[in-house]
């Protein structure tokens, strides 16, 4: 119990209190309070148990970079791993420590440290080998982990993402921060600044300084108070957390009431990284003892929030730094030792005691700090050890972002080497430490960083030197990692854990290669560092799902012709992630599905085929590009014409079909599958941005944009007549044309899905329902009938036409639906050449075929066709797509059979669901297999 609070503290205010739980304890805290800084000025220094011995833990730091106070907040809005730095404090809060049972103070898991010699880095690829790791394994996965999920809580609220762009997005509001926003702010630039504190101001918030006659603190206010009047969008405790592709940084916003933190994504021309620096502990046994915190972050409490984290306080540095919080301490009435590790330093000028030369040895104590032994023996008592081993820049975000780092001797760390397009790093992220030189020229008083010596730990040093406090890593398990040839950094990090879960190489990462370094016999630029991965912090999940739960999930999407449908006595199903009608009437699926079916044949079917990709791919280019992406050729294609195709899968599976419009000379329109327009639209971006000059090639999906209305059946040319588009007679199947409704443009596509006449027409979409009530009145001289998605089907099938996805699998190839001109003659590149090639693939060939059932019933879809093997069932094969053919009177089918060219007039045996029944297979087109209602 010593930590208190002072007089001191502009955060906070001393005339709201409030209270919060932590473990079942009534915490008392105060309005501008943080959990930890209430937390440290009760007294409360156990806050969390370690990850694997459960030995106990306080904080560290007063930032993200915090590895021990991390706890879940439980009731209705449940939080797990939420970090207690940067967490309010509110009234009512309830709080459970992370690894302790029942609590952090008492924790019936303590008795594992006894045993830590039996359980060193990776002990579970060893310890429980024998006689069967799966008796341990339950045990040990319950123990394992960050945080507890609660099944019954509502989890996070949602939170609706936020898309944006800017000419700069900074990165970090302190000195440097601030600095850049308002000079790329009055430079007439859109601004936008982020930083993960509650204020903006960095260390400006804590550390003292004079900018321009003014307290630093009041700088910054003054600033921000600037920017928002140039219009800079200031954005608090809000986190950049990952840097991603073509310049994309994603933000996380945290939320009141529970809600999920927002996810961000901003799109900026530039990025100034000021994410500033984290500072690192310095190596002596029992360092992970509560009461062994950063000096920093010992300052921030006490200038922020008045806590005074002890009463007598050993302070240990390699810079100068840590001299401000030892004054601040000393004038609190804290008994202060510094112990200045560089030498040199003249201890009369300091109204504290100063040790030169000394490294404390080890922390003395059983629950928290007691007392520090320094290298020399002399023995200092102590409650709290501030420790500054120098400041590691947070460089995360350039890594991301493809940066190389370089090691610079003068700051023991490493900086940001060559430059990244779009991305620069200023301030303490560059290695740049003195306020001075952070703002030259606005008359900066503040004390000078100094020279940082460098102390990493040493091999074969006496008792426990923990690295990652978090993940429970000493300095005997890098050395255990050393011994068992793990040298690799990478290998490192996964034999031993160091630098996961939050962490992310924070606090623990230069330590733990750097002692790799020495035993290894390199420098530590030549050992190397991890991959820096986003999140720099935990973001739940919740926050990438945004409003995206229950049935916003995966929203269907809607037709523009719904509300009329559904007039029309439509019922409606979900196709390819579309609200569409299934069938119109109320007679019953069955008999309106085959009422519809047949009069399409005879008539006209009115379908609203709006969904239908429309894929806009224009440039000079487009024609070459368009030749690689599909399996047929399709630059001989002549503009007003169409042609259907294949795009294949990188593994030469059919990825989709459908027909290519060219409409002018530079200018095609991709019509896909209504499912796969979206991963059509990715699939053509990837290979643009891989493949082709970005410049001469323009992917623009215009789907939403149009309806598409089709017109099937003998009669559909008359009905198209009548409503005032010309006889269409000198219009070739194939080919498109433009008419006029109403004074809007409709392309007309003569185009079939059905087998019979057909053409498509696309109209803008609010302009479409006049359209639609147009051809449905005229069609009535017509006997017009309303298609519903089930139906088409039913016109498909009898045509032999497939619906890839339902007809294909994912090892479908188009030599299996009958298409192999372009697999035999083409010579050029195309996506998935290459594998079609392969003996392996061509080993998998399945054909698509007919099956004719020998009962009146319809094979039921995804039978498989078997034959018994050594008295084995073996499929060969399966039904794809069955129905009841109106138009036929009979049962006809379509699946995928092994060799099935080969055996055409066969009868086979199908097996479903514990019954076997018989087919024969048969050509896959059972109707008009000449294609004269294309003509008729």
């Amino acid at each position: 119990m010593s930590g208190w609070r002072t007089q001191s503290g502009w955060a906070v205010d001393r005339n709201q209190s409030l209270s919060f739980t932590f473990d079942g304890k009534t915490i008392p805290a105060m309005a501008g309070d943080t959990v930890a800084s209430a937390l440290l000025a009760s007294g409360n220094r156990i806050v969390g148990r370690g990850f694997k011995y459960h030995r106990p833990r306080g904080f560290w730091g007063a930032g993200s970079e915090e590895p021990n106070g991390i706890a879940d907040v439980q009731g209705t809005q449940h939080r797990p791993n939420v970090q207690m730095t940067l967490e309010p404090a509110t009234e009512g809060l309830r709080l459970r420590s992370i690894n302790g049972h029942p609590t952090a103070e008492h924790d019936r898991m303590a008795f594992l440290d006894r045993f830590a010699r039996f359980i060193p880095a990776a002990f579970y690829y060893k310890t429980f080998m024998l006689p069967d790791w799966h008796l341990f394994e339950p045990r040990i996965r319950a123990m394992a982990g960050l945080g507890r999920l609660d099944p019954a809580a509502q989890g996070f609220g949602p939170s609706a993402p936020v898309n944006a762009t800017c000419d700069v997005l900074v990165v970090g509001a302190g000195p440097a921060g601030l600095a850049a926003a308002r000079a790329e702010a009055k430079a007439g630039r859109k601004v936008i600044l982020c930083d993960e504190g509650a204020l903006p101001g960095g260390s400006l918030l804590f550390r003292p300084a004079r900018i321009n006659g003014q307290e630093g603190r009041d700088w910054a206010a003054a600033v921000v108070g600037e920017l928002r009047a140039l219009g800079v969008r200031v954005l608090s405790r809000t986190t950049a957390f990952g840097r991603y592709d073509h310049g994309l940084t994603g933000l996380a916003e945290a939320q009141a009431n529970g809600a999920a933190p927002r996810i961000w994504r901003i799109r900026a021309t530039e990025t100034i990284l000021a994410a500033g620096a984290i500072e690192r502990s310095l190596p002596f046994a029992n360092n992970d003892l509560p009461g062994v915190m950063s000096a920093e972050a010992g300052l921030h409490y006490l200038s922020r929030f008045g806590v005074a984290v002890g009463r007598r306080v050993v302070i240990a540095t390699t810079n100068g730094s840590a001299y401000d919080t030892a004054r601040a301490l000393h004038e609190v009435g804290a008994v202060v030792t510094l112990l200045d590790l560089r030498g040199g330093a003249e201890a009369g000028k300091h109204p504290f005691r100063v040790i030169t030369g000394q490294p404390i040895e080890t922390a003395l104590g059983r629950r928290q700090v007691e007392a520090v032994r320094l290298a020399s023996g002399e023995r200092l008592d102590a409650d709290t050890v501030l420790v500054s081993g120098g400041h590691t820049p947070s460089v995360h975000l350039y890594s991301q972002a493809q940066g190389k780092l370089r090691w610079d001797d003068g700051v023991q760390a490493f900086l940001p080497g060559a430059p990244v397009a779009g991305l620069r790093v200023i301030g303490a992220a560059a290695g740049v430490y003195d306020l001075a030189r952070i703002l030259p020229g606005q008359g900066v008083e503040a004390a000078a960083h100094g020279g940082t010596l460098a102390l990493w730990p040493r091999p074969r040093a006496k008792g426990r030197i923990w690295l990652d406090l978090q993940n429970d890593v000493t300095a005997k398990d890098v050395e255990l990692a050393h011994r068992e040839n793990l040298t690799s950094v990478e290998h490192l990090k996964r034999y031993t854990t160091l630098g996961m879960a939050n962490d992310q190489g924070k606090t623990s990462n230069l330590p733990g290669l750097a002692l790799m370094a020495e035993l290894t016999g390199r420098s530590i630029p030549e050992t190397g560092t991890t991959t820096y991965r986003p999140p720099f912090t935990p973001v739940p999940l919740a926050s990438f799902a945004g409003l995206r739960s229950g049935q916003l999930m995966n929203p269907v999407r809607r037709l523009p012709l719904e509300a009329e449908h559904r007039a029309d006595g439509a019922l409606f199903r979900e196709y390819g992630g579309w609200l569409r009608p299934a069938w119109y009437g109320t007679g019953g699926e069955t008999a309106e599905v085959q009422r519809e079916a047949r009069a399409a044949r005879q008539g006209v079917g009115l379908f609203d085929g709006s969904p239908l990709g429309k894929i806009e791919v224009i440039g000079p280019d487009a024609a070459k590009f368009l030749d690689f992406i599909y399996y047929n050729t399709m630059s001989t294609l002549k503009p007003g014409r169409c042609r259907y195709g294949f795009v294949l899968t990188e593994g030469g599976a059919v990825f989709d079909d459908g027909v290519l419009v060219r409409l002018e000379e530079n200018r095609f329109v991709v019509s896909c599958s209504s499912s796969h327009v979206q991963g059509m639209a990715l699939l053509l971006e990837e290979w643009r941005q891989d493949s082709f000059d970005r410049s001469r090639v323009v992917i623009h999906d215009t789907t939403a944009n149009y309806a598409t209305l089709t017109v099937t059946g003998p009669k559909s040319r008359d009905l198209l007549q009548a409503v005032g588009f010309g006889t269409l007679d000198d219009l070739p199947h194939m080919a498109l044309s433009y008419g006029q409704f109403e004074g809007d443009e409709v392309r007309i596509t003569r185009v079939s899905f059905t087998g019979d006449r057909s053409y498509e027409l696309s109209i803008r979409a609010d302009r479409a329902l006049g359209l639609w009530r147009r051809l449905k009145d005229a069609g009535r001289a017509f006997d017009a009938v309303l298609l519903g998605g089930e139906a088409l089907m039913i016109l498909r099938a009898e045509k032999g036409y497939i619906v890839v996805g339902k007809d294909t699998d994912g090892r479908t190839r188009p030599m299996d639906l009958g298409v192999r001109g372009p697999f035999e003659k083409r010579k050029g590149e195309y996506l998935g050449r290459r594998s079609l090639h392969l003996p392996a693939v061509a080993a998998q060939a399945r054909d698509l075929v007919g099956l004719e059932s020998l009962t009146p019933l319809p094979l039921p879809a995804g039978a498989h066709v078997v034959e018994t093997v050594a008295g084995k069932r073996r499929s060969r094969g399966f039904v794809t797509t069955s129905h009841y053919s109106p138009n036929l009177n009979r049962p006809i089918a379509m699946g995928l059979l092994e060799g099935g060219n080969t055996r055409m007039g066969e009868i086979v045996t199908l097996y479903h669901l514990g019954h076997e029944v018989q087919a024969r297979v048969a050509p896959v087109c059972a109707l008009d297999p000449e294609g004269r209602l294309l003509d008729a």
